[in-house]
């Protein structure tokens, strides 16, 4: 029985958040995995000049480099624990219809499994290899997971900006 707090969601809704992650975390793993095999003795592979290149950096604290200290690797590990039951929970009390919101919650959930396999299986960090930027200019290396939560995050960012849209709508015609 469904709780008024938590909606029970169609299957075809919940599906889009179930395989939203479960491919973001196999593209994910599948990349990390060429990418320790072919760039472990190579300093990067150049893919279009120098703006995007290919090179293995192992990242033992957060996005973009962010480090705490000794426990980062826990910190981090924890945090993306509660973050993977907290979007679960959200996916589902998302309003029923809203694939584009279960699809935002899949990609950032399997963003953030996807690094935290990494955090599980190897001490030095979160495997990193995409490289862009410019000369000395450069973007911090990151990988598949990294941009399935950037985007993920993005496209949440905009669903609950568009329900707070439609919500005086909504509020309007009833009171009409």
């Amino acid at each position: 029985m469904a709780s008024a707090v938590e909606p029970s969601l169609p299957g075809r809704e919940r599906r889009v958040f179930v395989w939203a992650a479960l491919g973001t975390i196999v593209l994910d793993l599948i990349t990390k995995l060429i990418a320790e095999a072919t760039l472990l003795r190579t300093p990067g592979i150049s893919v279009f000049g120098d703006w995007f290149q290919l090179r293995l950096v192992y990242n033992p604290g957060a996005a973009f480099g962010l480090h705490v200290g000794p426990y980062s690797r826990w910190i981090f590990f924890t945090v993306a624990v509660i973050a993977v039951f907290v979007l679960n929970r959200m996916s589902r009390g998302s309003p029923p219809g809203d694939r584009f919101r279960q699809l935002a919650l899949g990609l950032v959930a399997g963003g953030a499994v996807g690094n935290l396999i990494d955090r599980i299986r190897s001490p030095r960090g979160v495997v990193d290899f995409l490289d862009v930027g410019v000369g000395a200019l450069r973007w911090p290396t990151f990988n598949v997971a990294d941009i399935a939560v950037s985007c993920g995050a993005i496209a949440l960012a905009i669903s609950l900006w568009r329900e707070d849209a439609r919500r005086p709508e909504a509020e309007s015609a009833s009171a009409a």
